[in-house]
């Protein structure tokens, strides 16, 4: 079993357990062993330093290269923190408010309606419309209580609607994307329930328009470039594509076949929902960031309070927001402004402590700040069936091998 490892740090006030590093390292070694994922990267961070970084197993599954530290993943939806980090940096610049209604920016959204299931007359499922009670505002694009929806979690006549309209086509452009979504009922009235959603992908596209750029170049010269980011973007170039990990073609446990993005080529979709690709360390650079208070090596991205607006339970106020059936974050937490939020110590299944934030990627990648113990994880891997069970493993095992 290859296995690259570059730190591994224990003292009495800073780093982890070795041994249960140790075990940590074993048990993700004896997955890839029993062919269930082809290799990982993992990296943990404690109180700002790097303790814990390892690569194992292989980068592709039919291929012989040895995964590396600086192997680039598909992150999906962790693309979604950076860009609404990127929004808030424009709140913070007083060119967008949280309140305005996304309409004062993308006017094809105004006039909007909203889905309604009916019996229609011959007795099959119908579906009916109603108008938006209010709009949707900006704050609502980031904590997905917008009313919008993916066509892809749960079935609704709304989101049949999506998926017959080619809502995300990879030909899609995020100008085509909105002209689309403005042709089409929302599954909820903004401001009442968490969906999850293309609220990402409109921000994404309320920033093109604000800035007048493209949202490649404007993730670049605000992220990126300043974060040293040097390996985050919508695609690979071409010399470092033998970087690039790829999963399994049908996954060896539920015998479905995996679908990844093309990120050999810029795409027509820059998708500020999940276009991404980066690497353990240029994530865990944007989380420290965040851990932070918004600063990283004296470049400051956002404020104290912003990162904390981000931070903290958007939905408390809402009653039925977590009502829906696919409520993602689950039991013991909240949303914020790009994260799920830990809002109580029991309910979830996971450790973890009051105010820690994570998200995740539809391929199986994972990330959690607790600001409480200063730590940060990053959990890199393509294996898309297998995403909801490696989270919570790899969780488990880091809060493990935390010092006492």
């Amino acid at each position: 079993m290859n296995a690259e490892r570059k730190v591994n740090m224990s003292d009495s006030k800073i780093g982890t357990s070795p041994s249960r590093l140790d075990r940590l390292n074993q048990v993700i070694a004896s997955h890839i062993t029993d062919g269930l994922i082809p290799g990982a990267v993992m990296l943990i961070a404690h109180r700002g330093k790097i303790v814990h970084q390892q690569a194992l197993g292989r980068q592709a599954p039919d291929d012989a290269k040895p995964m590396r530290m600086d192997s680039i993943f598909r992150i999906f939806s962790m693309t979604k923190p950076i860009v609404s980090v990127t929004a808030m940096m424009l709140v913070e610049e007083g060119r967008l408010l949280l309140s305005h209604p996304v309409s004062r920016y993308l006017p094809e959204l105004a006039q909007l309606q909203v889905g309604l299931p009916l019996n229609g007359p011959d007795g099959q499922p119908a579906l009916g419309l109603a108008p938006m009670q209010r709009e949707m505002t900006v704050q609502d694009l980031l904590r997905h209580t917008s009313g919008l929806t993916y066509g892809i979690f749960g079935a609704s006549l709304v989101k049949s609607s999506y998926n017959a309209a080619g809502i995300g086509d990879p030909d899609t452009t995020n100008q085509n994307l909105i002209e689309k979504l403005g042709s089409l009922p929302l599954e909820s009235q903004p401001g009442t329930t968490w969906e999850y959603s293309r609220a990402t992908d409109v921000l994404g596209a309320l920033l093109e328009r604000l800035c007048g750029k493209p949202l490649d170049a404007i993730l670049e010269e605000r992220i990126f470039t300043p974060l040293g980011m040097h390996d985050t973007g919508f695609w690979v170039p071409i010399e470092q594509q033998h970087r690039l990990a790829e999963g399994f073609a049908i996954d060896p446990v539920t015998q479905q076949a995996v679908h990844l993005l093309n990120v050999r080529e810029r795409p027509q979709f820059l998708s500020g929902g999940g276009g991404l690709v980066s690497t353990a360390h240029d994530y865990w650079r944007f989380a420290n960031m965040l851990l932070r208070g918004g600063e990283l090596d004296g470049v400051r991205i956002l404020s104290r309070k912003l990162v904390a607006l981000m931070t903290s339970d958007h939905l408390a106020s809402l009653p039925h927001a977590k009502s829906g059936a696919n409520y993602l974050p689950g039991p013991g937490y909240g949303f914020g402004l790009g994260f799920a939020v830990r809002t109580a110590a029991g309910e979830s299944t996971i450790p973890g402590s009051i105010g820690d934030y994570h998200w995740s990627g539809l391929a199986g990648t994972y990330f959690w700040n607790d600001p409480h113990e200063q730590l940060s994880a990053i959990w890199m891997v393509q294996a898309q069936e297998q995403r909801e069970y490696y989270r919570q493993l790899f969780r488990n095992l880091v809060y493990a091998a935390l010092p006492d």
